[in-house]
């Protein structure tokens, strides 16, 4: 087993965060500033959601993703964007009228949830494999709607981060894998912790592990006070890990931190296990990628 373990850093995420800390990135440009600080502190991968600038919130517009891929890539700064692919699934029930969403709900079909992927072409994109109580709501995720995304991932060359956040979504994505709709050596990323999902603790990465196709790679994360309890653990059992405000706003109890901070620690808590945060060409080598077209 390599010393290497690639971090992850989730920049800024779609939660209702940015009135809790003031470190949560919402600009184009401040997550482009984030994500260049994180790689510059040891992360391997920025995992990119974007923000109306003016509210705050969630969103899904193509132009706002472009301007933040090309602040980086302008940098010259080496780092593997991973842009997520995994928005627009909220179903919020309307009880008065449950065969509708009622406020908070924000559906995309496959296709608009690949345009940014297909866009700007980044080396890694999300696929969150399956629906899920989320809170009080539901993400939805149907197989079909797998099935189609998975398939315009892999026209488009883009390497999925197969998003697991209960046992369930990893017999599907195997699913998937079997049917030869993703290429290439598969990457899981464990989503735990996460109201109504998979129990973030050592028993669940292990049980996961053990689920996922032989010679893959995978990595975990834990939210909230989760974030470096399972980062320790995945790492100790093999997998790479993930930090960030899109997670967990805290450095440490009642202390907020910025996302390079939040590398800062991951890397002093690999260091204590006797590893080392993969650079991104280790990372590129281990996850089999091939460099972004621009």
């Amino acid at each position: 087993m390599t010393n290497k373990r690639i971090i992850t850093a989730a920049l800024t995420g779609a939660g209702d965060t940015t009135s809790k800390s003031s470190h949560v990135p919402i600009t184009p440009k401040e997550i482009a500033h984030s994500a260049i600080e994180s790689a510059k502190a040891g992360a391997a991968i920025a995992h990119i959601h974007v923000r109306d600038p003016q509210t705050g919130k969630l969103s899904h517009d193509l132009a706002l993703f472009r301007e933040t891929v090309e602040r980086i890539r302008e940098s010259a700064t080496d780092v593997i964007i991973n842009i997520t692919a995994g928005g627009g699934g909220d179903f919020v029930p309307n009880l008065e009228n449950p065969t509708s969403g009622g406020p908070g709900t924000d559906i995309q079909t496959p296709e608009e949830r690949h345009e940014p992927v297909g866009a700007l072409l980044p080396e890694i994109c999300t696929l969150d494999c399956g629906s899920l109580n989320f809170g009080d709501q539901v993400y939805l995720g149907p197989e079909s709607w797998l099935r189609d995304h998975a398939q315009l991932i892999k026209e488009s060359g883009v390497k999925p981060e197969l998003e697991v956040f209960d046992t369930g979504h990893i017999r599907l994505a195997n699913q998937l894998i079997a049917d030869g709709l993703i290429d290439g050596n598969p990457m899981y990323q464990f989503c735990l912790g996460i109201p109504w999902g998979a129990d973030a603790d050592q028993e669940t990465i292990a049980y996961m592990k053990g689920r996922i196709v032989e010679g893959a790679t995978w990595s975990a994360f834990g939210i909230g006070r989760k974030q470096f309890p399972i980062l320790v653990e995945a790492a100790k059992l093999g997998g790479n890990v993930r930090v960030g405000l899109e997670d967990n706003l805290y450095l440490d109890k009642g202390v907020f931190g910025t996302n390079e901070q939040l590398v800062d620690k991951a890397i002093d808590l690999l260091a204590a296990e006797q590893l080392d945060a993969a650079t991104p060409e280790e990372a590129r080598e281990i996850l089999g990628l091939k460099k972004a077209v621009r």
